[in-house]
Protein backbone atom coordinates (compact mmCIF):
# COMPACT_ATOMS: atom_id res chain seq x y z
CA UNK A 1 0.00 0.00 0.00
CA UNK A 2 2.74 2.46 0.88
CA UNK A 3 4.43 1.99 -2.51
CA UNK A 4 1.10 2.51 -4.28
CA UNK A 5 0.71 5.71 -2.25
CA UNK A 6 4.15 6.93 -3.34
CA UNK A 7 3.25 6.44 -6.99
CA UNK A 8 0.46 8.98 -6.51
CA UNK A 9 2.94 11.65 -5.42
CA UNK A 10 3.85 14.29 -7.98
CA UNK A 11 7.66 14.27 -7.54
CA UNK A 12 10.39 11.86 -6.60
CA UNK A 13 11.87 14.36 -4.15
CA UNK A 14 10.74 17.40 -2.20
CA UNK A 15 13.66 19.51 -0.93
CA UNK A 16 12.52 21.47 2.12
CA UNK A 17 14.55 24.53 3.15
CA UNK A 18 13.85 26.67 6.24
CA UNK A 19 15.43 30.05 5.45
CA UNK A 20 16.40 32.77 7.91
CA UNK A 21 18.63 35.72 6.96
CA UNK A 22 20.04 33.64 4.12
CA UNK A 23 20.44 36.31 1.43
CA UNK A 24 24.16 35.48 1.09
CA UNK A 25 23.59 31.77 0.40
CA UNK A 26 20.08 31.08 -0.90
CA UNK A 27 20.79 31.73 -4.61
CA UNK A 28 23.92 29.56 -4.52
CA UNK A 29 22.01 26.85 -2.68
CA UNK A 30 19.16 26.67 -5.18
CA UNK A 31 21.59 26.58 -8.08
CA UNK A 32 23.59 23.79 -6.43
CA UNK A 33 20.42 21.75 -5.80
CA UNK A 34 19.38 21.97 -9.45
CA UNK A 35 22.85 20.92 -10.54
CA UNK A 36 23.03 18.03 -8.04
CA UNK A 37 19.59 16.58 -8.81
CA UNK A 38 19.63 16.63 -12.59
CA UNK A 39 17.66 13.70 -13.99
CA UNK A 40 15.27 13.53 -11.01
CA UNK A 41 11.73 14.87 -10.75
CA UNK A 42 11.97 17.17 -7.75
CA UNK A 43 10.51 20.28 -6.21
CA UNK A 44 12.06 22.83 -3.87
CA UNK A 45 10.09 24.35 -1.00
CA UNK A 46 11.57 27.41 0.70
CA UNK A 47 9.97 28.78 3.87
CA UNK A 48 11.22 32.22 4.89
CA UNK A 49 11.11 32.25 8.70
CA UNK A 50 10.69 35.99 9.25
CA UNK A 51 14.10 37.01 7.89
CA UNK A 52 15.32 40.54 8.64
CA UNK A 53 17.34 40.86 5.43
CA UNK A 54 16.18 40.67 1.79
CA UNK A 55 15.81 36.87 1.75
CA UNK A 56 12.10 37.22 0.92
CA UNK A 57 12.72 39.33 -2.19
CA UNK A 58 15.42 36.98 -3.43
CA UNK A 59 13.16 33.96 -2.94
CA UNK A 60 10.31 35.63 -4.79
CA UNK A 61 12.67 36.15 -7.74
CA UNK A 62 13.75 32.49 -7.53
CA UNK A 63 10.11 31.38 -7.57
CA UNK A 64 9.64 33.32 -10.79
CA UNK A 65 12.73 31.74 -12.33
CA UNK A 66 12.16 28.07 -11.39
CA UNK A 67 8.86 26.37 -12.15
CA UNK A 68 9.55 23.65 -9.55
CA UNK A 69 10.10 26.07 -6.66
CA UNK A 70 7.45 26.89 -4.07
CA UNK A 71 7.99 29.80 -1.70
CA UNK A 72 6.21 30.56 1.56
CA UNK A 73 6.96 33.47 3.87
CA UNK A 74 5.99 33.56 7.57
CA UNK A 75 4.85 36.74 9.26
CA UNK A 76 7.48 36.49 12.00
CA UNK A 77 10.29 34.26 13.17
CA UNK A 78 8.56 31.12 14.47
CA UNK A 79 11.67 28.90 14.56
CA UNK A 80 13.38 26.39 12.31
CA UNK A 81 11.19 23.42 13.22
CA UNK A 82 8.01 25.41 12.62
CA UNK A 83 9.29 26.48 9.20
CA UNK A 84 10.09 22.85 8.35
CA UNK A 85 6.55 21.83 9.35
CA UNK A 86 5.21 24.43 6.92
CA UNK A 87 7.40 23.04 4.13
CA UNK A 88 6.42 19.43 4.84
CA UNK A 89 2.73 20.31 4.69
CA UNK A 90 3.23 21.47 1.12
CA UNK A 91 5.52 18.65 0.00
CA UNK A 92 4.35 16.49 -2.91
CA UNK A 93 7.35 14.19 -3.23
CA UNK A 94 7.69 10.47 -2.59
CA UNK A 95 10.54 11.45 -0.26
CA UNK A 96 11.23 14.75 1.50
CA UNK A 97 14.75 16.03 2.15
CA UNK A 98 15.29 18.60 4.91
CA UNK A 99 18.39 20.73 4.39
CA UNK A 100 19.65 23.94 6.02
CA UNK A 101 20.09 27.18 4.09
CA UNK A 102 23.76 27.82 4.96
CA UNK A 103 25.48 25.47 2.44
CA UNK A 104 27.25 23.58 5.23
CA UNK A 105 25.36 20.52 3.98
CA UNK A 106 26.41 20.18 0.29
CA UNK A 107 23.37 19.56 -1.96
CA UNK A 108 25.42 16.95 -3.85
CA UNK A 109 25.09 14.73 -0.76
CA UNK A 110 21.31 14.55 -1.19
CA UNK A 111 21.79 11.68 -3.65
CA UNK A 112 23.47 9.59 -0.91
CA UNK A 113 20.40 10.00 1.29
CA UNK A 114 18.07 9.28 -1.65
CA UNK A 115 19.95 6.11 -2.57
CA UNK A 116 20.01 4.86 1.03
CA UNK A 117 16.31 5.40 1.78
CA UNK A 118 15.33 3.34 -1.25
CA UNK A 119 16.65 0.30 0.63
CA UNK A 120 13.37 0.35 2.57
CA UNK A 121 14.03 2.77 5.44
CA UNK A 122 11.40 5.23 6.67
CA UNK A 123 14.04 7.86 7.40
CA UNK A 124 17.75 8.25 6.77
CA UNK A 125 19.79 10.60 8.93
CA UNK A 126 23.11 12.06 7.89
CA UNK A 127 26.22 11.99 10.03
CA UNK A 128 29.35 13.94 9.31
CA UNK A 129 32.77 12.62 8.40
CA UNK A 130 34.08 15.79 10.06
CA UNK A 131 31.99 18.49 11.72
CA UNK A 132 33.11 21.99 10.85
CA UNK A 133 31.43 23.77 13.75
CA UNK A 134 33.22 25.75 16.43
CA UNK A 135 34.22 24.22 19.78
CA UNK A 136 31.23 25.81 21.56
CA UNK A 137 28.71 24.54 18.99
CA UNK A 138 30.24 21.04 19.09
CA UNK A 139 29.97 21.02 22.90
CA UNK A 140 26.29 21.96 22.66
CA UNK A 141 25.74 19.20 20.10
CA UNK A 142 27.33 16.68 22.47
CA UNK A 143 25.08 17.85 25.32
CA UNK A 144 22.05 17.75 23.03
CA UNK A 145 22.90 14.17 22.07
CA UNK A 146 22.98 13.14 25.75
CA UNK A 147 19.63 14.81 26.45
CA UNK A 148 17.96 13.16 23.46
CA UNK A 149 19.41 9.77 24.35
CA UNK A 150 17.98 9.87 27.86
CA UNK A 151 14.73 11.76 27.43
CA UNK A 152 13.64 10.52 23.98
CA UNK A 153 15.26 7.05 24.16
CA UNK A 154 17.32 7.87 21.08
CA UNK A 155 20.00 5.23 20.37
CA UNK A 156 23.28 6.79 21.55
CA UNK A 157 25.11 6.09 18.28
CA UNK A 158 22.40 7.73 16.17
CA UNK A 159 23.32 11.32 15.27
CA UNK A 160 20.38 13.68 14.88
CA UNK A 161 21.38 15.94 12.03
CA UNK A 162 18.92 18.45 10.58
CA UNK A 163 19.96 17.10 7.15
CA UNK A 164 17.83 13.99 6.56
CA UNK A 165 15.31 12.34 4.25
CA UNK A 166 11.92 10.84 5.14
CA UNK A 167 9.25 8.96 3.22
CA UNK A 168 5.94 10.57 2.35
CA UNK A 169 4.20 8.21 4.80
CA UNK A 170 6.29 9.52 7.70
CA UNK A 171 5.72 13.08 6.51
CA UNK A 172 1.97 12.47 6.84
CA UNK A 173 2.51 11.32 10.43
CA UNK A 174 4.71 14.31 11.27
CA UNK A 175 2.27 16.93 10.01
CA UNK A 176 -0.53 15.53 12.17
CA UNK A 177 1.15 17.31 15.08
CA UNK A 178 -0.68 20.59 15.75
CA UNK A 179 1.18 21.91 18.82
CA UNK A 180 2.89 25.31 18.62
CA UNK A 181 6.37 23.91 19.42
CA UNK A 182 7.19 21.01 17.08
CA UNK A 183 10.49 19.14 17.09
CA UNK A 184 10.97 17.30 13.80
CA UNK A 185 13.43 14.66 15.01
CA UNK A 186 11.23 13.88 18.00
CA UNK A 187 8.20 13.48 15.75
CA UNK A 188 10.20 11.18 13.47
CA UNK A 189 11.47 9.09 16.37
CA UNK A 190 7.99 8.53 17.78
CA UNK A 191 6.68 7.56 14.32
CA UNK A 192 9.21 4.86 13.39
CA UNK A 193 12.31 2.96 14.43
CA UNK A 194 13.09 1.93 10.85
CA UNK A 195 15.93 4.34 10.14
CA UNK A 196 19.31 4.36 8.44
CA UNK A 197 22.33 6.65 8.55
CA UNK A 198 24.97 7.67 6.01
CA UNK A 199 28.17 9.66 6.24
CA UNK A 200 28.15 12.98 4.37
CA UNK A 201 30.50 15.91 3.99
CA UNK A 202 30.09 18.96 6.19
CA UNK A 203 31.50 22.27 4.97
CA UNK A 204 32.59 25.28 7.00
CA UNK A 205 30.19 28.20 7.10
CA UNK A 206 31.17 30.56 4.28
CA UNK A 207 28.95 33.51 5.24
CA UNK A 208 27.68 34.91 8.53
CA UNK A 209 27.30 32.98 11.74
CA UNK A 210 24.93 30.40 13.20
CA UNK A 211 21.41 31.65 13.92
CA UNK A 212 21.24 29.42 17.02
CA UNK A 213 21.79 31.57 20.11
CA UNK A 214 21.92 30.25 23.67
CA UNK A 215 18.34 31.46 24.16
CA UNK A 216 17.10 29.54 21.11
CA UNK A 217 18.97 26.39 22.14
CA UNK A 218 17.51 26.52 25.66
CA UNK A 219 14.04 26.98 24.18
CA UNK A 220 14.65 24.00 21.89
CA UNK A 221 15.70 21.85 24.86
CA UNK A 222 12.57 22.83 26.77
CA UNK A 223 10.46 21.98 23.72
CA UNK A 224 12.14 18.57 23.53
CA UNK A 225 11.86 17.77 27.24
CA UNK A 226 8.36 19.06 27.88
CA UNK A 227 6.59 18.25 24.60
CA UNK A 228 8.05 14.82 23.94
CA UNK A 229 8.91 13.27 27.30
CA UNK A 230 7.42 12.73 30.76
CA UNK A 231 10.81 11.87 32.25
CA UNK A 232 11.38 15.34 33.79
CA UNK A 233 8.35 14.71 36.04
CA UNK A 234 9.69 11.26 36.95
CA UNK A 235 13.09 12.73 37.77
CA UNK A 236 11.56 15.29 40.11
CA UNK A 237 9.51 12.56 41.80
CA UNK A 238 12.65 10.45 42.25
CA UNK A 239 14.59 13.35 43.73
CA UNK A 240 11.71 14.09 46.05
CA UNK A 241 11.73 10.50 47.31
CA UNK A 242 15.50 10.59 47.76
CA UNK A 243 15.35 13.82 49.75
CA UNK A 244 12.55 12.40 51.92
CA UNK A 245 14.72 9.39 52.80
CA UNK A 246 17.67 11.69 53.52
CA UNK A 247 15.57 13.96 55.72
CA UNK A 248 14.22 11.04 57.77
CA UNK A 249 17.73 9.62 58.14
CA UNK A 250 19.09 12.93 59.43
CA UNK A 251 16.09 13.42 61.71
CA UNK A 252 16.63 10.13 63.59
CA UNK A 253 20.42 10.52 63.63
CA UNK A 254 22.02 11.15 67.05
CA UNK A 255 24.37 13.65 65.45
CA UNK A 256 21.52 15.88 64.31
CA UNK A 257 22.42 19.60 64.52
CA UNK A 258 20.61 22.76 63.46
CA UNK A 259 22.74 23.63 60.40
CA UNK A 260 21.91 20.24 58.85
CA UNK A 261 18.25 20.79 59.60
CA UNK A 262 18.34 24.21 57.97
CA UNK A 263 20.16 22.89 54.92
CA UNK A 264 17.68 20.06 54.43
CA UNK A 265 14.74 22.46 54.64
CA UNK A 266 16.34 24.71 52.03
CA UNK A 267 17.02 21.75 49.73
CA UNK A 268 13.48 20.45 50.05
CA UNK A 269 12.08 23.92 49.40
CA UNK A 270 14.26 24.26 46.28
CA UNK A 271 13.07 20.87 45.01
CA UNK A 272 9.48 21.94 45.50
CA UNK A 273 10.07 25.07 43.44
CA UNK A 274 11.75 23.03 40.68
CA UNK A 275 8.85 20.56 40.71
CA UNK A 276 6.32 23.39 40.50
CA UNK A 277 8.28 24.94 37.64
CA UNK A 278 8.30 21.72 35.63
CA UNK A 279 4.60 21.08 36.25
CA UNK A 280 3.98 24.71 35.25
CA UNK A 281 5.81 24.12 31.96
CA UNK A 282 3.58 21.14 31.17
CA UNK A 283 0.47 23.15 32.05
CA UNK A 284 1.60 26.11 29.94
CA UNK A 285 2.07 23.82 26.92
CA UNK A 286 -1.44 22.42 27.45
CA UNK A 287 -2.74 25.98 27.62
CA UNK A 288 -1.01 26.98 24.38
CA UNK A 289 -2.38 23.87 22.66
CA UNK A 290 -5.91 24.42 23.93
CA UNK A 291 -6.12 28.08 22.90
CA UNK A 292 -5.10 27.30 19.32
CA UNK A 293 -1.65 28.91 19.28
CA UNK A 294 -0.50 28.43 15.65
CA UNK A 295 2.73 26.75 14.58
CA UNK A 296 3.18 29.52 12.00
CA UNK A 297 1.25 32.24 10.16
CA UNK A 298 1.70 32.58 6.40
CA UNK A 299 2.47 35.99 4.94
CA UNK A 300 3.23 35.33 1.25
CA UNK A 301 3.19 32.35 -1.05
CA UNK A 302 4.46 31.95 -4.58
CA UNK A 303 4.37 28.76 -6.60
CA UNK A 304 3.26 27.51 -9.96
CA UNK A 305 -0.05 25.65 -10.21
Amino acid sequence: DKFRYRLLMKYQLSVCIPAYNSSATIIKLIGAIHEALQGLEFEIIIVNDGSKDNTELLCLDLAQKYVNLKFYSLRKNFGENNAVMCALRHAEGQFSVIIDDDLQNPPAEIRKLYTEIQKGYDVVFSSFTQKNHGVFRNALSWLNNLLLTYFLDKPYGLYFSTFNIVTSEIVQEIIKYKGPSPYIQGLILRSTNNYGQVKVEHHSRSDGKSNYSIRKLVKLWFDILINFSTKPLRLVTSFGGLMLVLSITLFVSKEWILPWYTSVIMILFSLQLIALGIVGEYLSRLFLDSNGTPQYVLKKTRHKI
